[in-house]
């Protein structure tokens, strides 16, 4: 079995921690191949950000060349798994998706802690779409950008484990989901501090797309995700001078 990991950012060593996180979770027949998208921001952390990744993970993944069973999303909360889903005949997984679903195996509420808060509505927002809104006591932000989570891994472990915390003590989560694919590789250490299980997304996600792969099963398409119509499209991709 082959999964596409892709990132939604360009930052290449972001793809490298997401592409072996994704590795330690997987099967041992299971190869993992990490995308980096073809463009688009170093880090996603807003709207307009993440419909511009959406559109380079899609065109990164149609690019692709090689054989693949499924593809991984691999950005909290951010647009284009829909996109994914009409474009490809294997299941796709989103990260935000998979977390939240996981979590709520392990317990009766969960929070998110993710990056910076004006992430925390496009968060909200997504799990609103997936109906995983309703079980989530809260979204909390840990205040560091992106890029920032690679500077000092053990004060993104602090920043982190803090609102992690908070949210078990004050918002009565039972357990904490790791909003940011680049949180990828902390969640040990995060559920030391606060005593309650901690779901990393790119786990997750490969263990759900693994199962859907093994199930037979993939995305519907009779109606919501039918293919693109076929069409001429303008002027894409875009020229520019």
């Amino acid at each position: 079995m082959r999964i596409l990991v892709v990132n939604v950012n360009t930052t290449q060593s972001i793809t490298d921690a997401i592409g072996e996180q994704a590795a330690g979770a997987a099967s041992p027949d299971t190869e993992i191949v990490a995308l980096t998208p073809l463009f688009g921001a170093e880090s996603v952390e807003g709207n307009y950000e993440s419909y511009l990744a959406a559109v380079a993970v899609m065109e990164t993944v149609r690019a692709h060349s090689g054989p693949f069973d499924a593809v991984i999303q691999a950005g909290y909360g951010e647009h284009g798994r829909e996109g994914l889903q009409e474009l490809l005949d294997v299941p796709v997984v989103d990260i935000t998706e998979a977390a939240a679903s996981t979590a709520r195996f392990l317990g009766r509420r969960y929070s998110v802690v993710t990056t910076l808060d004006r992430t925390v509505p496009l968060i909200e927002q997504r799990l609103e779409a997936a109906g995983l809104y309703a079980r989530c006591a809260s979204v909390r932000a840990s205040g560091l950008a992106v890029l920032e989570l690679e500077e000092d891994e053990q004060a993104a472990v602090d920043a982190i484990a803090e609102q992690a915390v908070r949210a078990v003590r004050d918002d009565r989560a039972e357990v904490i989901c790791l909003g940011c694919g680049g949180m990828a590789g902390l969640a040990e250490r995060v559920a030391e501090r606060t005593g309650v299980p901690v779901v990393d997304g790119v786990s997750a996600a490969v263990t759900v797309a693994e199962s859907l792969v093994r199930l037979g099963l993939t995305t519907s398409k009779v109606r919501t995700y039918a293919p693109p119509r076929p069409k001429r499209i303008v002027n894409w991709p875009p020229r520019t001078g």
